[in-house]
Formats: C-alpha cells, structure tokens, sequence
C-alpha cells in the first residue's frame, strides 16, 4: 500500500484537469456544430489522461536523471529523487503508459475519422507518436527541449492547438481556421502554468544548467511575460465569440476573469519563488474552469 501511495504521487493526478481542458473544449466546440461522439469524446478523455500521465511520469524520471530534483528543489516530492521509486520501476512504469496512450489514440483514430482517408489517419497517428514524445523528451534524454527553453512553445502547441483543434476534428472531420483563437486561449493559459512552474523553480534550474525561459529572461521580465499569456488568453476567445455571436451564454467563459485579475496580482508582488506552489493550483484550475464555463455556454445555447 505504501509503494502504491508513492505511485499515485508520481501520477501527479493533480494536473489532469489542466490537461483535460483541451479535449472538452475540442469537443463543445464540435457541439455547438451538431457534431457531438460521445465515443470520441470519452477516448480523448481517456487519452489525454494517458499522456498527462505519462508526461509526469517521465518529467519525474527525467529530472532526477539530470540531477535537477535534489534537495534545493521547491516543488512536490519527485518520487525517484526521493528513492521511492527505482529508475528501473519508472522505465517500465513509462513503458506501460505509452502502450496505453497508443491504444487509447488509435481507437480515438478510429473512432473519429469516417473516411477511409489513408493519408489523414497517418497524420493522426504521427501527430500521436508526436504527442508521446513531446511528453517523454521535456526532461528525458541528452538533450530535452524543457532544458533550452522551448517547453513554452511544445505546450502551446500540444496543450491548445492541437489538443483542441485536433479534438474538434475528429468529431466533425473538418476545421475551421476561427477554432485556433479559443485553442490559442487554452495554449496561453496552459504555457502559463508552465511558465509559473519555472518561476518557482529558477534559482535550482539555474544552478543545475535547466536554461528555462525564465531562467533565460529573469524573474522580473518572466512576470511581464507571464501578465502577456494571463492578458491574452480571454482576449482571443472574446474575438471568437463576436465573430460566431449567437447568445449572452457565449460570455460565461468571462468568469475566468476574475480569478484570473487575482492570480496575476499574486504573482507580481510575490517575491519568494516557493509560495508560488499555491498559484500553481490555482492557474491550472482556472483554466479547467474557463474550459468548462466556455463549454457550457456552448451547450446552453444548443
């Protein structure tokens, strides 16, 4: 049982509502088309559920690997750091979960797209192969992307463009280009997150060669950057819903607002890294909840 309890903590569950956010937008947005899979909709749950996992899994690996989880670092126990977990159980662990990613996304594939188009299921299967390994090379290998600066972009992209584009597409097997405002909204908050993550962390990564964005910019201009993602996030979907205007309803994603003004108030007059952790939480969540109150607009209209 205790091993277990060690296990879930590597799990990291914490972090699936943040992941979670893409899909559910992806597939209220096909909603609002009259293009809703309840089938698609639970296998991309279930497979973003698998990557987020396996994401934390192998971030948890990777650090330890490059030595920087060690007894400087501010955030939760990392569990092979710690000597909870060996290397070799995480390796199987990691194994395990990019099986169950590759299931779960191939019947997703499957699941969703109605043609027998060749060439757009090989796309899907290399945007997924692409996914799993964007989620294993942010910290493991010789050279990681999160250790030169690029985590921000990689979670932009596969947090909010493709996370809800991608969704969007395989319940409705079409796009339209106006869908990348509200997936550019997802992808800000979700690099937030990120960002605010390696604000806490920036005198460690400095120390341990972790040349992040904010170790890269400072804290000061990482704050400024911070403010830019928060600010322009709500800003696109605004545009999106004048452009697709139907009902009031569309504007319940507004209420994100609010504690969104707040957690940037926190973060400019905080100065010590680790009370960070709590703004953390409260980023993540509000970007669930901007999902969520998005999507209900969507479906009280419908």
């Amino acid at each position: 049982m205790e091993k277990l309890k060690f296990w879930i903590e590597a799990f990291r569950l914490r972090t699936l509502p943040l992941a979670l956010s893409s899909a559910i937008l992806g597939s209220f947005l096909a909603y609002a088309d009259g293009q809703f899979n309840p089938l698609v909709f639970g296998l991309a749950i279930s497979t973003t559920i698998f990557l987020q996992i396996l994401s934390n899994l192998a971030n948890d690996f990777g650090d330890s690997q490059h030595g920087t989880d060690n007894e400087n670092r501010l955030g939760p126990l990392r569990t092979v750091q710690a000597g909870k977990i060996s290397k070799k159980e995480m390796k199987r662990l990691i194994a395990l979960f990019v099986v169950l990613s590759l299931i779960s996304g191939g019947l997703l594939i499957f699941s969703g797209i109605k043609t027998a188009n060749a060439g757009m299921i090989i796309l899907f299967f290399v945007l997924g192969i692409a996914s799993i390994v964007a989620a294993i090379k942010y910290t493991v290998g010789k050279n990681p992307y999160g250790y030169s600066g690029m985590g921000d972009i990689f979670v932009f992209i596969f947090f909010g463009l493709l996370g809800v584009c991608g969704t969007y597409f395989l319940h409705t097997n079409r796009i339209d280009p106006l869908l990348f405002l509200p997936a550019a909204s997802v992808g800000l908050l979700s690099a937030g997150v990120l960002n605010l993550n390696n604000m806490r962390d920036i005198e460690n990564d400095a120390a341990s060669g972790k040349r992040t964005l904010v170790v890269r910019m400072g804290s000061h201009k990482a704050k400024i950057y911070h403010a830019s993602l928060i600010i322009l996030s709500p800003l696109l979907s605004l545009i999106y819903v004048i452009r697709t205007w139907e009902s009031v309803y569309q504007l319940m994603f507004l209420l994100s607002v609010f504690p969104l003004g707040f957690h940037l108030y926190e973060v400019f007059k905080n100065h010590v890294p680790d009370k960070l952790n709590n703004q953390l939480k409260v980023l993540a969540l509000t970007t669930f909840f901007f999902s969520v109150t998005y999507s209900l607009g969507i479906f009280l209209i419908k």
